[in-house]
């Protein structure tokens, strides 16, 4: 089953990624071993750790009538990899 949804491209992240640590949007049910096999399974490199953090949904107010639009809920991971490896997504040509 696929656990990994899409990376999460952010100013943040691509800092992260530079201490090779990389964040993927995540399923709501996966857990980090999955996660881990997942990984190293899809992109061949050695997962050290991984973060889990889950966002609640919330409503947002938009325009200028005002509408409120809600977020959906999140949930992301957070990969450490071995030092020195990469994963192609984050990487940005410089």
């Amino acid at each position: 089953m696929d656990y990994i949804i899409a990376p999460l491209i952010s100013e943040k992240s691509m800092a992260d990624a530079a201490k090779s640590k990389f964040t993927f949007k995540v399923l709501k049910n996966a857990d980090k071993n999955s996660i881990k096999k997942e990984i190293e399974r899809k992109f061949k490199v050695n997962v050290i750790g991984v973060s889990t953090v889950t966002t609640k949904g919330r409503t947002q107010r938009t325009g200028t009538r005002r509408v409120e639009v809600k977020k959906s809920a999140l949930k992301k991971a957070i990969v450490t990899l071995k030092t020195g490896q990469k994963i192609a997504l984050f990487d940005i040509g410089a």
